[in-house]
């Protein structure tokens, strides 16, 4: 079970056997690039109805009983006019994908109250060890157990923000191919093909979030809030097999992925630039992407309405492959950075709060690395879908780096370096983590509290207005 769910998670450290190591890698997706980004091609490692074809996913084995909502899909899909994704397709694919159960035949189930409880009691005492490890206060207003399916229902906010910035960009290379005076000659080829462009987008990431929704065991496990602010989540149904290959006890299991979520929700609570910081780079990146327009030109000149299969030949193929382009490298360099730091910051804040407290905290901590480093499926489709690896590399470098910080500053001066962007370690500085802790740091919060109070004296503001009525 993997969670580096849609390439949001951890890669492959840096091989300790050299070639063969990075054959490995080759061989299990990792590397800088996907080989059919934009591709809607099969799954990867899924399996059932959608697994080689987004349109199987819903019409699935058309026996005759099912025609009729088939059609009706397809009519649904035909006559979409919203967004570049189609998430009411994807949010319904998405609780199919659940339903059907993970590959290892557990399937979803409603949690009850027991584990509700545990669940809460759980995050409370791992704010309570916290407490000790960071300077930042409870960011975890409540504690929810989900189902799979309830997951699916509270990140899909989360996804849209995410893929529709990319799907867009996709999108309008459809209709710019076009020229000018044939664009309204082409409009319902353009409408249509945008409309199965919109469903075959929310098929795909339906089928992801399904297969993400089998293996996430919480609301942050990629390193990004996918769920609603405040509220720390556990998924009991995803944990149970945590532990078992390790003879750990489930308490000990529940309690350490308690400590992770609610780290994470100090984190994001409690550093207000960090969540639109992170989204920020995958929108900037999405507006580096450059279509490969020739591709798609030969594409569209040569569609034949009267056989679908043509186009969804072409973007098996890799219509959409993304040109590696100096805007996209930086925003990718910065949101790497950022999320090595994020996790780099969990690892090595929940280290501190679990080692005394759990006998199993050594075994857990490689256990999850390991899971984050070894990749899945779901972070295959998100490459898959939009070209996009946000895998943040340096873990282990970011978590030794905070570990000496603590060591050197203090929980109280680690921790103060989150009051502004410019504050944090920079990917250069993972490189010699010694010169980051023992350098200077400027004090930005100082800095930003003055030029508050500033803006906000009264004789300013009365120069301000002088000046407006002169210039009147």
């Amino acid at each position: 079970m993997s969670d580096t769910p849609f390439g949001f998670g951890l890669p492959p450290e840096e091989p300790d056997d050299g070639d063969e190591g990075k054959k490995k890698d080759q061989q299990s997706g990792g590397g800088q690039g996907p080989a059919n980004p934009f591709g809607f091609g099969g799954l990867p490692g899924a399996s059932g109805p959608g697994a080689d074809n987004p349109f199987a996913a819903m019409f699935g084995s058309l026996n005759p009983t099912d025609l009729g909502a088939a059609f009706q899909q397809l009519g649904q899909m035909l006559s979409y006019e919203g967004g570049p994704v189609n998430w009411d397709m994807a949010k319904q694919i998405a609780r199919q994908t659940v339903s059907q159960g993970t590959s290892d035949g557990v399937k979803d189930a409603s949690v009850g109250p027991a584990d509700r409880t545990a669940v809460q009691e759980a995050v409370r005492l791992a704010d309570l060890w916290l407490d000790d490890a960071t300077s930042l206060p409870s960011g975890a207003g409540t504690a929810v157990a989900w189902s799979r399916a309830e997951w699916v229902e509270a990140t899909l906010p989360a996804w849209k923000e995410l893929v529709d910035p990319v799907a867009e960009r996709v999108g309008a290379a459809m209709g710019d191919v076009l020229p000018e005076e044939m664009q309204a000659m082409a409009g319902p080829l353009i409408g249509m093909m945008r409309s199965m462009g919109g469903a075959m987008f929310g098929t795909q990431i339906g089928q992801a979030v399904g297969v993400l929704a089998g293996e996430v065991v919480g609301s942050t496990d990629i390193g990004l809030p996918l769920g609603p602010a405040g509220k720390a989540a556990l998924l009991p149904v995803n944990m149970e097999g945590l532990g078992k290959d390790l003879g750990v006890p489930k308490e000990e299991v529940r309690l350490y992925l308690a400590l992770r979520e609610a780290a994470h929700q100090r984190l994001f609570a409690h550093v207000p630039w960090l969540r639109s910081h992170l989204f920020g780079a995958v929108d900037g990146y999405a507006r580096g992407i450059k279509v490969d327009t020739a591709k798609l030109e030969d594409v569209v000149g040569q569609f034949d309405p009267q056989n679908p299969e043509q186009l969804q030949d072409a973007l098996q193929q890799g219509m959409f492959q993304p040109e590696d382009t100096p805007e996209q490298k930086a925003a990718l360099a910065r949101l790497e950075t950022a999320l090595a730091l994020v996790e780099g910051w969990v690892d090595a804040v929940v280290h501190a709060a679990a080692k005394p407290r759990l006998s199993s905290a050594d075994a857990l901590r490689e256990t999850l690395r390991r899971r984050r480093a070894t990749g899945g499926p779901a972070e295959q489709t998100f490459a898959t879908l939009i070209g996009l690896e946000l895998r943040p590399r340096r873990l282990r470098d970011a978590s030794r780096l905070w570990a000496s910080l603590t060591d050197a500053r203090g929980v109280d001066g680690r921790d103060a370096l989150w009051a502004h962007p410019d504050m944090l370690p920079t990917a250069t500085d993972l490189d010699d983590p010694d010169g980051f802790v023992h350098r200077e740091q400027l004090d930005f919060s100082e800095l930003d509290k003055m030029l508050g109070e500033a803006a906000d004296k009264p004789d300013l503001k009365k120069r301000d207005k002088s000046e407006d009525d002169d210039t009147e």
